[in-house]
């Protein structure tokens, strides 16, 4: 099992989850964060780092984000891997609290 970043990171990226993540799965596009499932090792520590929870267990990405499943592998294959915490977005807590976002996602 991996896990999954889903519509909650969009417009906001904030990179705790990538200060604590022992394998570097995370991989950093202009408006969200996703992670390689070929390398992520299941620890779950991003999870609790994930200010606005956008981070699941595969087997329990919500019904409505079962996209972003397919979505993390396809973006983690074209983006750079990310290896150290940087400043969110600044608009990032603001956007935090906006529902419905995954068309605002930039690739």
């Amino acid at each position: 099992m991996t896990y999954v970043v889903t519509e909650a990171c969009v417009k906001c990226k904030y990179t705790d989850c990538v200060d604590v993540c022992p394998v570097d799965c995370f991989h950093e596009g202009p408006n969200f964060l996703v992670i390689d499932p070929e390398e992520c090792i299941d620890c779950t520590l991003c999870v609790a780092e994930c200010p606005v929870e956008a981070i699941y267990a595969e087997d329990d990405v919500p019904d409505d984000q079962q996209d972003f499943i397919a979505l993390n592998a396809e973006l983690a294959a074209q983006w750079k891997v990310i290896i150290e915490r940087k400043d969110a977005l600044p608009d990032a807590d603001e956007w935090a609290k906006v529902k419905d976002k995954k068309h605002l996602l930039e690739r």
